[in-house]
């Protein structure tokens, strides 16, 4: 009897090890992927290959979307209410990172986060002069990413190569957009120290860009359109407006010129968001952002438009052509 006790004990003793160590594995192997909240302004190309480059970034550091990480991607579609609930909804969830695609959604998850969850930019144009980091080097608290200065000498070059009978330069922006009246207004103070006319031109969103593309057309010879989401979610608009009047649009961005600009000089969007993506997953695995540096991208590709260049009875110059179908794009 005593025996056959001994024996019960000592099986019981074995089960309940037994069951405990299955309860570990099991609580080990049901651990919960951080959240990565995905935060872009409105849907449009640029900032679209933004997206994409930001989750493929994540990816090639081994965070993949359903595996290792969850992706909880938001699109505000212009309105700035919703960048509001959406960057409180990513609070909520307690996700380990977001991203900001375009400096107004920046400027939502950096209120939303209130300097803890760390928020990385996306391509965000002067983050200084928005309020998001303190400097480049040394961002400051929980932010930093990439930023995409457009190489705004190199267009004026460009303009003035494509269109050398240009007198007056019609700049167009967004009164909404930090990035696109930093970029303007930076355009034309280079064109004032290369003695180039210039006039600006406002829209306050995308409804007024008939109207004022309608009165730019006629008072210049040219336009830039710098990187400005408002302008670029109207650049149909606008091209249709300007080629009636035969003036060429020299926007800042490759989709620009995809949808009907002339030509440019633009820095990849997708590298853009890829590199954006890579720090992202670098800050997952426990890198400080407030000493970790801004990354700049300035150096841009060739990005033509024959059948635009058609329309307006423009040649390109040789030195263009064969740049772009050495290391560029050629839209037909």
């Amino acid at each position: 009897m005593i025996a056959f006790i001994s024996a019960l004990i000592v099986f019981l003793g074995v089960a309940f090890v037994m069951t405990g160590k299955t309860t570990a594995t099991k609580t080990t192997s049901t651990k919960k992927v951080p959240t990565v909240g995905i935060l872009q302004l409105q849907t449009h190309p640029a900032l679209d290959a933004i997206h994409r480059g930001v989750v493929a970034g994540l990816k090639e550091y081994g965070y993949v979307d359903g595996k290792t990480v969850k992706i909880d991607y938001q699109n505000a579609q212009g309105d700035q209410s919703n960048l509001k609930t959406m960057s409180q909804k990513f609070m909520n969830e307690n996700a380990a990172l977001t991203v900001g695609i375009a400096t107004p959604a920046a400027q939502a998850l950096a209120s939303a986060a209130n300097k803890q969850t760390p928020v990385m930019l996306a391509g965000i144009t002067d983050p200084s002069g928005s309020g998001l980091i303190k400097s480049d080097q040394h961002p400051g608290a929980n932010i930093t990413g990439t930023s995409g200065e457009s190489p705004l000498k190199s267009h004026l070059d460009l303009l003035r190569k494509l269109v050398p009978s240009a007198k007056t330069i019609g700049i167009i922006y967004t009164t909404s957009d930090h990035g696109g009246e930093y970029n303007a207004k930076k355009f034309a103070r280079i064109c004032k120290q290369e003695g180039m006319k210039y006039k600006l031109y406002t829209i306050s969103n995308t409804n007024d860009m008939q109207q004022v593309a309608e009165t730019m057309a006629a008072n210049v010879d040219a336009v830039y359109a710098p990187q400005d989401n408002g302008v670029a979610s109207a650049m149909k608009t606008l091209v249709s407006v300007t080629n009636k009047a035969k003036v060429p649009v020299i926007p800042a961005v490759d989709t620009m010129v995809k949808a009907g600009g002339l030509a440019t000089l633009s820095v990849d969007q997708y590298q853009l968001g890829k590199l954006t993506g890579e720090m992202a997953a670098q800050v997952l695995k426990g890198k400080a952002t407030s000493d970790y540096p801004i990354k700049v991208i300035t150096k841009g590709k060739m990005t033509i438009n024959l059948s635009e260049a058609k329309k307006l009875g423009i040649k390109f110059p040789a030195s263009v052509l064969k740049e772009a179908k050495a290391k560029g794009v050629i839209y037909k």
